[in-house]
């Protein structure tokens, strides 16, 4: 049986050597290494190993190491998220997230600078952040992405 390090470790070297823009993707290339992992499993390994998507030469997204800035960016989100996220409705192709009074404004701040790819873009107002879904992102999804950072 393979030690989580041991997936892990595999994880890295596959993202460097192909691309892989799916977490199906990931799992597949797990098991031609002769690693079973369910798709759960690769999900926390990536939130884990803090893997971001970035366009390949291509235009595709597919997943990468982080780099310093990416991760100062996803290490602030994770801290706004914390602090300020909290009751979520998903609706259409945007995901309402309610705050504290006031704090709507640094939400979306945050949420914009981490650049991630499921998001379009944010809206603001005083206690609710409006933050529409990127092409192929649903609310829901979004939703869970952002809580796998609290």
């Amino acid at each position: 049986m393979t030690t989580k390090f041991e997936r892990q470790g595999t994880i890295l070297r596959l993202v460097q050597q192909q691309p892989l823009s799916t977490q199906a993707e990931v799992a597949e290339a797990l098991k031609a290494n002769g690693i079973d992992a369910v798709q759960a499993t690769v999900s926390r390994d990536i939130t884990q190993l803090g893997l971001v998507k970035v366009r390949n030469e291509a235009g595709r997204l597919v997943y990468a190491l982080p780099g310093a800035a990416d991760l100062r960016r996803l290490d602030e989100l994770t801290t706004a998220l914390r602090r300020f996220m909290g009751e979520t409705a998903p609706s259409g192709t945007i995901l309402v997230v309610k705050t504290p009074r006031g704090f709507a404004a640094a939400l979306a701040d945050a949420i914009d600078a981490a650049a991630l790819p499921e998001v379009a873009g944010t809206i603001a107002g005083d206690n609710t952040v409006f933050v529409a879904c990127a092409e192929g992102t649903s609310p829901v999804e979004l939703d869970h992405l952002l809580r796998s950072h609290l």
